[in-house]
Formats: C-alpha cells, sequence, structure tokens
C-alpha cells in the first residue's frame, strides 16, 4: 500500500474554491506523528483523571482549583506549547496545540479557562510584547504561576468591538496611562493575574494594554450566572483612574485592532478543535447510554431512527477533524518557513496565521454549529434523563451553546468570510473574479460532459467539482447585481458564506477519506468513505438551497428563470442510499461503543 507523506506545499489562503486540491496536500488525523499521538495521550489521560472529577468543584466556582489544574497543565507542557522555548515554552507545532485543546474539551469549563489562559490570554504577548515583557511575564504564564486573561468586549460593544469606550490618557510626566471604562464577560476575571485589556488613547486610538491585577484602580465585579460554562469564571472589569505603567503599553498606540483580530483568529481554530473533541466526547456518552437504555423489549441502539442519530453525529465528527486538521497543517506547513530566531519572527507568524484567516472562521462556525447539533442529539437519545442534571447530556448542552458567540458571533463570522474573500479578490491576491467570469461563460454556453473520472468517489468528486462551480456562480450573480455594496446586504453575504463553509467541509472529508485510501486501501478506508459520501450529499443539498436563496434575491424575470435553471444543471448528482449508509456507520460506532474510523 502506498505511504503518504505529511504535506509540504504551501497553500494560498481561501484558493480552495478555486483550485482542485490532491489529498497529498492535506494534513489529516491520520497524519499524526508518534510526538502528536503522545500528546494526545497526555493530555486525555490530563483531562480524564485530573479535570473530570475536579467538575463539580469547579461547577461551584472552586476557583483555587482551577489554578491548581492550570499549574499541574504547565507541569505537563500542556499550557506552554505556543510560547517560544526561550521564554519557558515548549514551542510546538499548531497541530499539537490543536491536539492538546481537542482533548482538554472533555470538560468544557475548565476547557474555557485553559483556553483564556494559554490562548489569548498569552499569545498577545508571544506575538506583540517587547522582549522586556516577553521576559516579564512569558515565563511565569508558561509554568502556570500567573494566570492571563483577555478584556476586549463591552456591554455596548460585544461584536463591535472597535466601538469600546474604554479610554486610556497619558499622564502628563509620561510615566503611566490611566484607564477608565469597563470590561464584560472576561473569561478568567475572577482569578488571573494578568489581563490584555483595549481601550482608546485619547478617546480615539484603539490599543492594547498588560494590566496586572493589584495596578491601582483595577477592580473585578461580581461572578456572571451563566446558562452554561459555570466551571470558569466569567466578571466584568472596572477601571476607575487605573494607573497603567508606560511600558505595558502592548504594540503600538492605535494599532490595537491588529492584536485583537489577530488573535481573535488563533482563538478560533482552537475553538474548533475544542467543539470536536466536545461533539466526540458528547457521541460517546451517547452510544453508551443508547447501548444499555431499553424500551420496547430492546436496546434502543437497535431503533433506525436513534442509529440513524449516531450516525449524523459520528459523520459530524469526522467531518470537524478533517476541517480543523486541514487548517491547521496548512498553518504549519506556512510557519514551517520562518526564522523563529529572527528579528521580525513573531509578526511573519502572525501574518502566516493571518493568511488563513476565512478558514479559521469557517471552522470555527462550522464546528460550533455541529457540535451544538451533536449535544443537542445526545439530550434527545437520552430521553427524559437528558433533561435531569445528574446525567451527562445536560451539562454539555448547556456548556455547547456559548461556542456560537465566542470568538466573535457566527453572525460576524460568515461576514468574515464572504468579506474577506471578496476583498482579497478586489485586491487580485486571489483570482476569484476571473474564475467567476469564466464560470458565467461556461455556464450560459450548456451543458457540458465531464470525463475521465474513475475508482472511489467518482460520484462525490463530481459533486464537489459542482459545489466550487455553484459557489462561483451564486457569488457572480450577487455582485453583479450589487457590485461594491454587496457587503451591506448581510442577508446575501451570510447565504454565500454558507456555500463556502459546506464546500469547504465537503472537501476536507471527501480528501481525508481519498488519502486513506491512497494509504490503507478501499476495505480499511471503507467507513470513512461511507462518512464522506453521507456528508457530501448532505452538503450538496444545503449548498443548492443557499445558492437559491440568493439567486432569487439578486435576480427576476427570465434572468431568474435562466439562473434557476443553470443552478438546477448544477445541482443535480446521482443520489445514493443514505439509509443503508448511515446504518453502516451506527453499526460501527455502536459496536466500538465511541466515534472511530475504521
Amino acid at each position: 500500500m502506498a505511504t503518504v507523506a505529511v504535506p509540504k506545499v504551501r497553500i494560498t489562503g481561501g484558493s480552495f474554491l478555486l483550485e482542485e486540491r490532491n489529498p497529498n496536500d492535506i494534513f489529516t488525523p491520520e497524519d499524526f506523528s508518534e510526538e502528536h499521538l503522545q500528546i494526545a495521550k497526555t493530555a486525555e489521560e490530563f483531562a480524564t483523571n485530573e479535570i473530570v472529577p475536579a467538575a463539580e468543584k469547579l461547577e461551584h466556582k472552586d476557583w483555587a482549583m482551577a489554578r491548581e489544574l492550570i499549574k499541574k497543565a504547565s507541569e505537563l507542557g500542556l499550557s506552554s506549547v505556543d510560547i517560544p522555548e526561550a521564554y519557558g515554552g515548549t514551542d510546538m507545532d499548531k497541530v499539537s496545540s490543536c491536539i492538546i485543546a481537542d482533548k482538554i474539551a472533555k470538560y468544557a469549563g475548565f476547557a474555557t479557562t485553559w483556553g483564556g489562559h494559554t490562548g489569548i490570554g498569552t499569545l498577545p504577548i508571544v506575538y506583540f510584547g517587547t522582549a522586556e515583557q516577553k521576559q516579564k511575564y512569558l515565563p511565569r504564564l508558561a509554568a502556570g504561576e500567573i494566570v492571563g486573561a483577555y478584556a476586549l468586549s463591552e456591554s455596548s460593544s460585544g461584536s463591535d468591538a472597535l466601538n469600546c469606550r474604554a479610554r486610556a490618557q497619558l499622564s502628563p510626566d509620561g510615566k503611566h496611562y490611566i484607564l477608565n471604562g469597563e470590561k464584560m464577560w472576561i473569561t478568567n476575571g475572577g482569578f488571573a493575574d494578568l489581563f490584555t485589556v483595549f481601550a482608546k488613547v485619547d478617546g480615539e486610538k484603539f490599543t492594547a494594554f498588560l494590566v496586572e491585577k493589584d495596578f491601582p484602580g483595577f477592580a473585578v465585579g461580581a461572578e456572571e450566572h451563566k446558562m452554561g460554562i459555570r466551571g470558569s469564571s466569567t466578571c466584568p472589569l472596572i477601571l476607575t483612574d487605573c494607573k497603567v505603567p508606560a511600558e505595558n503599553l502592548l504594540g503600538e498606540v492605535g494599532k490595537g485592532h491588529v492584536i485583537a483580530f489577530n488573535i481573535l483568529n488563533v482563538g478560533r481554530f482552537k475553538l474548533g478543535a475544542m467543539c470536536v473533541g466536545g461533539a466526540r466526547n458528547s457521541l460517546q456518552a451517547a452510544v453508551e447510554y443508547a447501548k444499555q437504555r431499553k424500551a420496547f423489549g430492546k436496546v434502543i441502539a437497535d431503533f433506525g431512527l436513534i442509529r440513524e442519530k449516531l450516525a449524523d453525529m459520528a459523520v459530524g465528527v469526522y467531518t470537524g477533524e478533517s476541517m480543523v486538521y486541514r487548517t491547521i497543517g496548512m498553518i504549519d506547513v506556512a510557519l514551517s518557513e520562518i526564522d523563529k530566531s529572527g528579528a521580525n519572527a513573531a509578526t511573519e507568524i502572525r501574518k502566516a496565521i493571518e493568511e488563513y484567516a476565512v478558514e479559521c472562521s469557517i471552522i470555527k462556525v462550522w464546528g460550533s454549529e455541529m457540535v451544538d447539533f451533536v449535544v443537542d442529539e445526545t439530550v434527545q437519545i437520552y430521553g427524559g434523563y437528558g433533561f435531569v442534571e445528574e446525567y451527562p447530556a445536560e451539562r454539555v448542552y448547556r456548556d455547547a451553546r456559548v461556542n456560537r458567540i465566542f470568538e466573535g458571533t457566527n453572525e460576524i463570522n460568515r461576514l468574515i468570510i464572504t468579506g474577506w474573500l471578496l476583498k482579497r479578490a478586489m485586491s487580485g491576491q486571489i483570482p476569484l473574479l476571473p474564475a467567476i467570469k469564466k464560470l458565467m461563460d461556461e455556464v450560459l454556453s450548456g451543458p457540458s460532459m465531464s470525463e475521465g473520472a474513475e475508482g472511489a468517489l467518482t460520484v462525490e468528486r463530481a459533486m464537489l467539482a459542482n459545489a466550487k462551480k455553484i459557489s462561483l456562480f451564486a457569488s457572480g450573480a450577487a455582485s453583479q447585481r450589487y457590485m461594491q455594496a454587496l457587503a451591506d446586504q448581510q442577508e446575501i453575504m451570510g447565504a454565500l458564506a454558507d456555500i463556502v463553509i459546506e464546500t469547504y467541509a465537503a472537501e476536507s472529508a471527501l480528501l481525508r477519506a481519498q488519502k486513506m485510501i491512497e494509504r490503507q486501501g478501499e476495505s480499511a478506508a471503507h467507513l470513512a468513505v461511507t462518512m464522506a459520501r453521507v456528508y457530501l450529499q448532505h452538503a450538496l443539498e444545503e449548498i443548492e438551497t443557499s445558492a437559491r436563496k440568493v439567486i432569487t434575491a439578486v435576480a427576476d424575470g427570465d434572468m431568474l428563470r435562466t439562473q434557476l435553471a443553470i443552478l438546477k444543471r448544477l445541482s443535480k448528482y446521482e443520489p445514493c442510499n443514505t439509509i443503508a449508509l448511515r446504518q453502516q456507520i451506527a453499526q460501527r460506532v455502536i459496536e466500538a461503543g465511541k466515534y472511530v474510523t475504521v
């Protein structure tokens, strides 16, 4: 059987809509190295043996326990993977970072705490701090001696972060910035030691500051009583003539938006990994319950409608894994080209991650909605017990809901996805506009016969090719109608984003299955192939629905009829028996008692 190398090809962000990707170009969970597998084992054992047993204490706001767990995670190297070795970190690849996030998600309360500390609480200093700031704070953050937090949101400016009211004024002697204002919904707020706080210098220049909890004028408000993630601390911050040393300015005055948006990119791909881990855990609980719960004289795992749920949950995890690790693999290839000892290393690292902003937003949106589906179906499988606190379904259901709000709401991220692609197209960074023009010429000239496709997943590969055509076709129709004003049509921008998201998800699932066939053979890859086939059919149906929504909003009369006829042609595919395919998936998952890919 063929051995497939880990990809080394540098891929342009957002290019998946325009280029046919080779399975060897993508990174998958099957490409994990021995080191990756060891990291996964360490993180999973820590989650199982340390985090899960502490869940009840954390649910009751035992923040000393939260700090103790952060310290223990740090001792295992689980909290310092993104910190350079020179400052006490292990500086591992981003795949390792996401593997840890995936495994830590066994309990969402602490996963939120850990993510707030290791990600958005630490990375602003890693990427934007001065040498002195890094030396002062990073070794202590890496060791878990101090806990980090990130203070961007305000009560009047959640998604509209740049519209913040917090103000900063340089003192007459130039030694301090005086901060005034409030911050809301700050993860780790109740016990963190160091906060990245955003405020406007002179009321205009959006800027970041490193604020220690003991600085004069800094105070923490009462704990929020939340629907979910109750095992994490969420508090407001109050800044009343808070004196921040001038050397604690982070980055440049007026450039806080660069810090805010780039840190959120990292937060999004880690959140995607956590959503996959959370869904995998929820599926396992659902399978275990379905195998022992009896109704009408047999276990409910034997019922077709329950098996259908388990299959769809497994397909969701499979596709989520495929998307997340494909994205992180691309980022790692880009990062591998950077000289980390160079003077501009932090800037180059930030720009390399920013290249994949659209993919990061995609996995955040898709992952958060996938895990919501999985935990909802878990409650349904548990029935009445799913609504009762003593059973695991109730907590994960509540905990999952916030993911669609975290790291920019899914609505904001949908606008980012479409807006980012259009911006890159207008600047010529990706040849989207020529591709749209070429496709429009093709579809208006009538149908063409595709030839030469052979082997496994032939139908699905044709479906994916058409999905990309539909994406370009819908984008072209919308662009022709609204031109530069398209960005103001949020419903259309959102529907276009849904097409792009589903296209990326479908391609990720398909490429992973193809790669498994090349590596293991069709027989060994059968389950992955089956899951990919189920997802491709679902994705094309979703893409057609969203495209129809766009087309009917931008055309009418004869033009509408023509464009709908073209859409119908592009959406045509040979349907498969998804009931039988889901039965196969469910049977394997039930036999294994958990999510598996073989």
